[in-house]
């Protein structure tokens, strides 16, 4: 993963953001179950930013590879879906590969 490329970053980002929203899997039943809310902070926290991240390094991709309307609304959806970043990460390897 060359992280010197704008879609190389994008990839790194939204694996870290795929993993930090699967995290929510563990804490959401510490804080609604076991009302221990402290690891639902820390993994909010981190997710509101590599989310905000992920935005800012999409639009820096969008303007970098000049990407169609598709995959522009691919890439904020899949920011919304659980696992969305994840295949997004593999299109991200498909379109490395090409240029």
């Amino acid at each position: 993963m060359n992280i010197k490329r704008p879609i190389g970053r994008l990839r790194l980002i939204a694996i870290l953001e795929g993993i930090s929203y699967l995290l929510f899997a563990i804490t959401m039943p510490l804080k609604y179950v076991w009302e221990i809310t402290e690891p639902n902070m820390i993994v909010g926290m981190a997710h509101g930013w590599l989310f905000l991240i992920y935005i800012v390094l999409a639009i820096e991709s969008i303007v970098a590879y000049k990407w169609k309307f598709k995959q522009i609304a691919l890439t904020f959806i899949a920011s919304i879906l659980p696992f969305g970043t994840f295949s997004l990460t593999t299109n991200c390897s498909s379109r490395l590969k090409r240029s």
